[in-house]
């Protein structure tokens, strides 16, 4: 199950309290104050692993909490520290505090742990208190209880290219053809129920990873459908690859200005990103070039953008491809990652 948005409380350890004792030894006459410290509580740590993909695990929590320290004794010894509390998250994951909805953490690269609360610390035992007037203390300090925050985790993907598109377009096509990923394909709107990752690797030095969300749909922006809920996944990513079906229906320009209404509803960041456009099934379209030379005229767009001179406000590239007979799938993939490279 593949779930982006939690929330709960957390809680990191109560220090334990010092102890009150005394010295209580075999032919030592008036023996001292011996108590020892408690411990601190144990500290609440977010940690990364890029083999967790969701926050499942979360789903359903009320409370997640560090373990108390432990009293101090006689003798002087300290009490054991608290366990520390340490939640694994897939990179992309936003932590934020539920209250006020300040951003906390933003956890992105493998292997990275950040503190966000600290243990309370253990008290001191009596024989801090010892001095000249008082020989004989009994007072030890409580320990400081830990610290509580009700946090919401957000999970955003992290992905250097997004592909958006009206459902059955060919996304989840493309990303198995020309990636490792492996999504369901059926001859069916709405297959791609969650979004997904493909890593795709260009030749052996270059690499880049591309994420398929659900399609967007007419009225996305008021909540039909499930693509703009997933949405925030290609928000991280460096640049989007519109997907515009020859085939459909719908002209390619409809589908492109329908695309660029619901994500300028949804986004002005997304909205402004760097994009391209990919126009697929070609082998089903009948007439395409004519179709094809219509669309780059009537928004005057070019085949292929010059990165020195790059308008922003278009495509860097409008490419005609074919997932089922694979036509320029290899010249789609060093384009992006000429983009990429020209960031």
């Amino acid at each position: 199950m593949f779930v982006d948005s939690v929330k709960f409380k957390i809680k990191s350890g109560n220090g334990g309290s010092g102890a009150s004792s005394f010295r209580r030894e075999k032919f030592i006459e008036l023996g001292g104050p011996d108590g020892g410290d408690g411990g601190d509580g144990g500290d609440v740590y977010f940690l990364v692993d890029n083999n967790t993909h969701t926050l499942a695990k979360y789903k359903g929590k009320k409370l997640l909490k560090a373990s108390n320290g432990k009293g101090g004794e006689g003798k002087k010894r300290t009490g054991k520290r608290g366990e520390d509390l340490i939640l694994i998250v897939p990179p992309g994951t936003i932590v934020y505090d539920d209250n006020s909805g300040e951003i906390l953490l933003d956890m992105l690269n493998e292997g990275e742990k950040k503190l966000i609360l600290k243990g309370g610390k253990g008290g001191l035992g009596n024989v801090h208190f010892k001095n000249s007037i008082n020989q004989a203390p009994t007072y030890a300090q409580p320990g400081i209880p830990g610290e509580e925050l009700n946090i919401r985790l957000e999970l955003k993907l992290i992905a250097d290219v997004g592909l958006l598109g009206f459902p059955n377009v060919g996304k989840s096509t493309l990303i198995s053809t020309i990636s490792n990923a492996k999504p369901q394909i059926a001859d069916y709107e709405f297959t791609t129920l969650t979004p997904k990752l493909g890593m795709v690797e260009v030749d052996e030095y270059s690499k880049f990873i591309m994420a398929d969300i659900p399609g967007i749909i007419d009225g996305a922006s008021e909540g039909k459908g499930l693509g703009l809920k997933f949405l925030k996944h290609v928000q991280r990513t460096q640049i989007l690859l519109y997907m515009i079906d020859s085939a459909n229906y719908r002209t390619l320009s409809e589908q492109y200005n329908a695309l660029k209404y619901e994500l300028k509803k949804f986004s002005k960041e997304l909205y402004e990103k760097k994009f391209a456009i990919a126009i697929t099934r070609i082998d089903a379209c009948e007439n395409f070039e004519q179709k094809y030379r219509d669309f780059l005229k009537e928004f005057n767009f070019t085949q292929k953008q010059n990165f020195e001179e790059l308008d922003s406000s278009k495509p860097c590239f409008v490419m005609p491809i074919s997932s089922a007979t694979n036509f320029n799938i290899n010249e789609l993939k060093w384009a992006i990652i000429e983009i990429l490279k020209n960031k």
